[in-house]
């Protein structure tokens, strides 16, 4: 079945397809990031791919386009996976919000925009879901520094009330 995907895939959005191959068994397609909801709701629609197993974020420090969002499909019906990568350039950190697709979406585009600082544009609560709304950085990136950037203020705040009280 994967096969036909591909060629349907290949048929509706050649312009799209950057790459498409197979790693350890999985099926991967790379793709531009602007058609990606496009993509995926066909994939969705005309393949069964129903379940959204997961979305995360990949910084390819040092190389063009530095991110990626990955994309990991599955078929119900059809028992078939599929993994979509969409290229996300360093100077435009934005892509299209899933999550009308697959409301688990909402989540996984949260944490991706918490760890990597990719904005996910029409996702109806685009905010930070681990670090505090006060964090500076994405604390996933490969470029952030392995011990923080320095103190946050929030636990400075929290120790000074903890020492007042206790």
């Amino acid at each position: 079945m994967v096969e036909e995907v591909l060629k349907g895939l290949q048929e509706n959005f050649k312009e799209e397809i950057v790459e498409i191959g197979s790693f350890r068994g999985q099926t991967f397609v790379v793709v531009k990031k602007e058609k990606i909801k496009e993509i995926l709701g066909w994939l969705k629609i005309n393949w069964s791919f129903n379940h959204l197993q997961d979305l995360f974020g990949v910084d390819f420090l040092g190389k063009t386009p530095r991110f990626a969002v990955v994309y990991q499909l599955y078929s119900l019906p059809n028992k078939t996976q599929l993994r979509i990568k969409a290229l996300v350039e360093e100077d435009d950190l934005s892509i299209d919000s899933v999550v009308d697709l697959w409301p688990v979406a909402n989540w996984l585009e949260r944490e991706c925009y918490d760890m990597f600082g990719i904005v996910f544009k029409g996702h109806p609560d685009l905010r930070r879901i681990y670090m505090p709304e006060d964090w500076e950085g994405y604390p996933l990136r490969k470029d952030y520094p392995v011990r923080g950037e320095g103190d946050w203020q929030g636990i400075k705040d929290l120790l000074s009330q903890i020492h007042k009280e206790g």
